[in-house]
C-alpha cells in the first residue's frame, strides 16, 4: 500500500516573503535561520543530511554535498499567514479572499451577539495580545466578574481563555460553537480557539492538551477528500482534525505535545497506532492508499509566540531527534514530507506569526525517487505537496 506521510513543524518559515510589508512584518524575519543564529547554532544531524542546511545560512548545520532527501523552498499564493491558509495550501486549496483581521478589537455587534448567544453577561479584553500576557493581567478580573476573556492577534484568530475553575472546560466549547457561528460572511474569521487554563503554583498556566480551534469550513474539496474518495484512508494527528473541520479525516487523535505527536506519527507509520479507537468517519478496509499528516505545534505556540528562541531551538531539535526511527520504519511504498505553515520569528519584535516562505523536505526509499534530482529550488505555491502526494498515491 503506497503511504505519504506529511509532518508540519508550525511556524517553521525560512525567510520573508516579497510582500512581508503587507502583513506588517520585516524583510528580516526569518524563524529557522535566526532561531538558529541565536542560539549559537542547533543540532540537526538528520535534517543536515537531508539538505536543509543548503536552504540557507542555518547556524551550526552544514550544507550537504550528497543529501539523502529532495530539498526546496515554498512560497504561498493565499494571502495570509495563519494556520489555517497554509494548511489548506498544502492540501491542494488555495484562498482566493484573506480572512478578516481584526487589530483594533472585534466591533460591537460581534460581542454584543456573543455576550447575548452565550449569556455570559460580559467579557474582558477584546483586544490583539499576547495570550500568556493577557491572562495574567486579566486573571484576578476574570475570577471577579467570571466573565471570559476574550484577544486576538495581527492573525485572524477569536481566543477564548478561561480558568477552568471559573468557568468549565465544556462550556469554553460551547462559547466557541457559539462564537463560531457568529463569526461567518462579513466577519469571516480563519479560527476560534479555545484557551483553557488553570492556577498553578499561584500563576496561570495554559491547559495545551485541552486546546481546540474551531476552524472555519473549507470552502473546497481538498486532497484529503479526495484520497478519501478513492478508497484511502487520512489520519490527523495534532490539530489536524480542527483545521479541516473533520472534512476529508477518516482517523484523528489530538496531542498535548510535541512528543506525543512524534510518538504518535512514529506509531502509525510503524502500523502499531490502534486506528478503531481513534475512527472518525467511514472508510475502506483495506484502504487503497494512506496519507498520515501531522501538526507539530509546539514551536509555534509555546515558543514562537512567545519569544523563546531557546525553546523554539530545543523543540527543532527534538523532532530531529525523532526522525531516524521514523524514516527506519517507513517502506519503499512511503513518501515523508517535512514543511511548515508559516513563520513565527521569535527574534524579532512582536509575538504574532511572520510572512514567511517554508523549507521542504522529502524523503523516500524508493530507488526510482532517488533517481530524481535533489534540489527543487524555489517552489511558488505550498500546493505541491498535494500533487506531490496524490502523484505517489497513483491519483
Amino acid at each position: 500500500m503506497k503511504r505519504a506521510i506529511i509532518m508540519v513543524i508550525d511556524s517553521m518559515g525560512c525567510g520573508a516573503m516579497p510582500d512581508c510589508r503587507d502583513y506588517n512584518d520585516i524583510p528580516e524575519c526569518n524563524t529557522l535561520c535566526n532561531v538558529a543564529k541565536a542560539n549559537g547554532g542547533l543540532k540537526l544531524p538528520t535534517m543536515q543530511k537531508m539538505g536543509i542546511g543548503n536552504l540557507g545560512d542555518v547556524a551550526g548545520v552544514a550544507k550537504e554535498q550528497n543529501p539523502i532527501a529532495q530539498y526546496g523552498i515554498m512560497r504561498e499564493v493565499s494571502k495570509g499567514k495563519d494556520t489555517t491558509t497554509g494548511h489548506w495550501e498544502i492540501a491542494g486549496l488555495v484562498l482566493d479572499e484573506p480572512f478578516k483581521v481584526y487589530p483594533q478589537g472585534f466591533p460591537s455587534d460581534v460581542i454584543d451577539k456573543f455576550i447575548e448567544k452565550t449569556g455570559c453577561g460580559g467579557i474582558l479584553g477584546n483586544y490583539p495580545a499576547s495570550g500568556t500576557k493577557i491572562i495574567e493581567d486579566l486573571n484576578e478580573e476574570h475570577h471577579k466578574t467570571k466573565f471570559p476573556i476574550i484577544y486576538t492577534s495581527a492573525d485572524s484568530v477569536f481566543q477564548i481563555a478561561v480558568d477552568v475553575d471559573v468557568i468549565p472546560l465544556e462550556e469554553l466549547y460551547r462559547m466557541c460553537h457559539i462564537a463560531r457561528e457568529i463569526l461567518v460572511g462579513e466577519h469571516n474569521v480563519s479560527r476560534v480557539i479555545a484557551r483553557p487554563y488553570h492556577i498553578v503554583d499561584g500563576k496561570p498556566a495554559r491547559i495545551s492538551k485541552d486546546r481546540r480551534d474551531f476552524s472555519v469550513e473549507p470552502t473546497k474539496p481538498t486532497m484529503l477528500n479526495e484520497i478519501l474518495n478513492a478508497g484511502g484512508r487520512v489520519v490527523g494527528i495534532g490539530k489536524i482534525e480542527d483545521i479541516f473541520v473533520k472534512s476529508g479525516i477518516s482517523h484523528a487523535i489530538h496531542t498535548g505535545s510535541n512528543k506525543e505527536g512524534l510518538e504518535l506519527t512514529l506509531k502509525a507509520v510503524d502500523n502499531s497506532l490502534p486506528l478503531e479507537n481513534i475512527k472518525i468517519a467511514e472508510s475502506k478496509e483495506p484502504p487503497a492508499c494512506e496519507l498520515i499528516f501531522t501538526n507539530l505545534v509546539d514551536t509555534d505556540m509555546l515558543y514562537g509566540h512567545r519569544n523563546n528562541w531557546q525553546g523554539y531551538g530545543a523543540a527543532i531539535e527534538e523532532i530531529d531527534a525523532y526522525l531516524p526511527q521514523i524514516m527506519d520504519k517507513m517502506t519503499e511504498d512511503d513518501i515523508l514530507f517535512i514543511t511548515a505553515d508559516h513563520g513565527c520569528d521569535p527574534t524579532v519584535p512582536g509575538t504574532d506569526h511572520t510572512r514567511e516562505q517554508v523549507p521542504l523536505l522529502v524523503y523516500s526509499k524508493n530507488q526510482d525517487f532517488n533517481k530524481k534530482p535533489k534540489n527543487l529550488g524555489l517552489i511558488p505555491t505550498f500546493a505541491y505537496i498535494a500533487g506531490e502526494v496524490k502523484n505517489w498515491l497513483g491519483m
